[in-house]
């Protein structure tokens, strides 16, 4: 009679690398929600739980007209964006013209360039447009934080919109030319319903990088504009406060619920092209 042998409880290295990245990336965000329900002012020892820092962030008016610059900031930005990286990403895909090549590369340039860079490169811009039109005066106010976050949301719309491009027939647009549509028409009634789930997902994916952004909008803002990053930051230079705490998770939710409904659109665009 033969026994067989017990099966040894294997664990690969794959998984446990698996494990330690994720716990090193979200393990902070848990401690973090954890004291933000934490009864004492200082985030050293935990003395029980409430949800007064919670109440305190909703009654805290510094923080909601911080926050209503963002949204201000972030909804006009991602709307001149949806158009222009739109507009950028089908002029790219469907026609050619001499430097093309050049000018894409410079199209996705903010994507990779640090934003410190694009900050100070904005600011720059910024005074050698003010020398001729006000003697040198920087008029900062937040038309021109809107302006900045524009050059990043353009790329960003684009880059998603090209994505949906690749996937499109062209033979769908001369379809609708050969049946007598101007091509405003084809391109209203043909060709932006099947890049309309595209143009929300990247609407919505930039409009949470511009809502997060601070570096950029500590350099291009004026001194009546303070957006919601910016008094975080303001706040937590004199320690971190379990408010601060409270505002950070409720930020997070919000991100990763704009996220979810950036992956539904984008499911349902791959589920109709497939059928």
């Amino acid at each position: 009679m033969t026994f067989s042998q017990p099966t040894r409880f294997s664990f690969p290295w794959q998984a446990l690398f698996t494990l330690l990245m994720f716990g090193f990336m979200y393990l902070p965000i848990m401690v973090l929600a954890f004291y933000s329900f934490n009864e004492s002012p200082y985030s050293a020892g935990w003395t029980g739980f409430t949800l007064k820092w919670y109440q305190k962030f909703f009654a805290d008016e510094r923080i909601i007209t911080a926050l209503r610059t963002s949204l201000i900031v972030a909804l006009c930005a991602v709307a001149i964006a949806a158009v222009l990286g739109t507009l950028m990403a089908v002029g790219l895909s469907r026609y050619r013209f001499p430097g093309k090549g050049i000018y894409q590369g410079v199209v996705y340039l903010p994507l990779i360039i640090p934003d410190i860079a694009i900050a100070v490169s904005t600011l720059v811009f910024l005074a050698a447009v003010a020398i001729p039109l006000s003697g040198g005066l920087i008029q900062l106010s937040l038309g021109t934080i809107v302006a900045a976050h524009v050059v990043f949301c353009i790329s960003y719309v684009a880059l998603v919109v090209s994505t949906r491009l690749t996937n499109i027939d062209p033979h769908l647009e001369e379809a609708a030319l050969d049946l007598g549509a101007t091509p405003f028409q084809a391109f209203i009634q043909v060709l932006l319903p099947e890049l309309t789930p595209a143009i929300v997902s990247g609407c919505l994916l930039a409009f949470v990088l511009s809502l997060d952004d601070f570096l950029i909008a500590s350099f291009t803002a004026g001194g009546g504009a303070n957006t919601l990053p910016m008094e975080i930051f303001s706040r937590i230079r004199t320690g971190v406060k379990p408010d601060i705490n409270a505002l950070s998770v409720i930020l997070i939710l919000v991100s990763g619920f704009i996220f979810v409904i950036a992956e539904y659109f984008r499911y349902q665009s791959e589920q109709r092209r497939l059928q």
